[in-house]
């Protein structure tokens, strides 16, 4: 069994922020575990820009602002980085055990910190009625079918939920020639940021539906059109209000959820609404040396504000080992 003194899950922007806070208050050996090729986490496949102004002060895209913090994290020897190595356990006394291709790894360490970060809900979670065709997508796996595989997922998309990928994958659909016929909210405004949409959807004349929902989706082999229905304050469909859009395409928008299944196995006390860990301390967790940082402890509208948090996560299990 490997021993490491500080190990960090995920190499997204909370993951390196954190790992070079860790370094900077003394910690000097750090292994950074990523699950895709790449560091950078999400932000890879998020080219459009609006990153960086709390940061950095400047207007960055999302792979640019990333670079800031991998060139950082590179240019420290101390901070080892494990690519395409998953993790697929944690127990209580911080024993890791990792899946690289080809091999196993069993790493115990004296702290751990967990960037995890986030999924996306599915359609199953906010219960829509209909048939399973192709054609239905979460909006995270457009943005990455198209920004990452150049691949347009579908001609005419509905989008369920007004989230910020939601927003912004309702401008990126039309700027790649598709058509966007309308963007659907349940509650009575959007859940995204002011700016994605005025800049995604009210600028293109984008439909926009609050206090609705799509009731049913149609379709056999393909998504063929949904209904849409208004809703009362009390979310229950309007009877005598239903309408349906026809569309090859279904975007699912509708929130996110902490991924910490890991720190689950390891005893942590764990909200069972929310998915974040019980906490009274940003970062710090209910088992002693594991720590949680970026949309894995909770969801964050900003990565700015991702990167500012996970720095103390890095200085907080710098002390925790200093204190060992």
């Amino acid at each position: 069994m490997h021993r490491r003194e500080l190990v960090i899950v995920g190499g997204g922007p909370a993951g390196m922020a954190a790992a070079i806070s860790a370094y900077e208050n003394g910690v000097r050996d750090i292994l950074l575990i990523e699950r895709d090729q790449y560091l950078g986490g999400i932000l890879n496949q998020c080219v459009h820009t609006g990153f960086g102004l709390d940061y950095f002060k400047e207007i960055l895209s999302g792979p640019e602002y990333a670079q800031r913090f991998i060139d950082k994290v590179c240019a420290i020897p101390q901070i080892e980085v494990s690519l395409r190595s998953f993790a697929v356990s944690l127990s209580k006394d911080k024993v890791l055990t990792l899946l690289k291709p080809g091999a196993m790894r069993e790493i115990k360490a004296e702290a751990v910190i967990m960037a995890t970060g986030c999924r996306e809900k599915t359609r199953e979670m906010v219960h829509i009625a209909g048939t399973r065709p192709a054609g239905i997508f979460s909006a995270g796996l457009a943005q990455k079918l198209i920004n990452v595989e150049g691949l347009l997922p579908g001609k005419e998309a509905v989008i369920v939920g007004s989230g910020d990928i939601g927003l912004i994958m309702a401008r990126r659909f039309v700027l790649e020639g598709a058509k966007v016929k309308a963007v659907i909210e349940i509650q009575k405004q959007s859940r995204g940021l002011t700016r994605n949409q005025v800049q995604c959807v009210e600028d293109f004349g984008i439909p926009f539906y609050c206090s609705h929902k799509v009731a049913k989706i149609y379709g056999n082999n393909r998504v063929e059109k949904v209904s849409v229905v208004k809703v009362d304050d009390n979310l229950n469909a309007i009877p005598g209000s239903e309408f349906e859009i026809m569309c090859d395409t279904l975007l699912i928008s509708v929130g996110l959820i902490p991924e910490n299944e890991l720190i689950e196995m390891a005893g942590v006390n764990i909200d069972k609404k929310t998915n974040c860990p019980v906490s009274n301390e940003l970062n710090k967790t209910s088992v002693s040396g594991v720590f949680v940082c970026g949309n894995a402890f909770k969801i964050y509208d900003l990565v700015d504000a991702v990167s500012r948090d996970s720095g103390l996560a890095g200085r907080l299990a710098a002390e925790y080992l200093r204190e060992t």
